[in-house]
């Protein structure tokens, strides 16, 4: 009976490890930071297209609102590529004999 239970605490140990291990991927900061940079990226470009008159005047002549928006883009894909190029290692599970 006792062989039985450790078999069953070693498996629940197995699960939960490997749900532990996709929550991390789920929520590594790289997709969150990288997601918003690029949600954000795109409305401020597409507020940067076609400027009024008085948007820029206000920033000398730049058109402050698509190079920031071209920014955050690119760093919001640099997040998501580097997400993708170095993902979270898996948790080593640890084989115990307690035999």
């Amino acid at each position: 009976m006792s062989e039985h239970s450790e078999h069953d605490v070693q498996r629940e140990v197995t699960e939960l490890q490997a749900k532990s291990a996709t929550a991390a991927r789920i929520f590594d900061l790289r997709r969150i930071i990288g997601g918003l940079f690029v949600l954000y990226g795109v409305i401020v470009t597409i507020a940067g297209i076609n400027p009024s008159d008085a948007t820029l005047d206000k920033a000398e002549g730049v058109n402050i609102n698509l190079w920031t928006g071209l920014g955050m883009l690119a760093l919001g894909i640099f997040f998501l590529i580097w997400l993708k190029l170095k993902p979270v290692a898996p948790v080593p599970v640890k084989e115990t004999d307690t035999e």
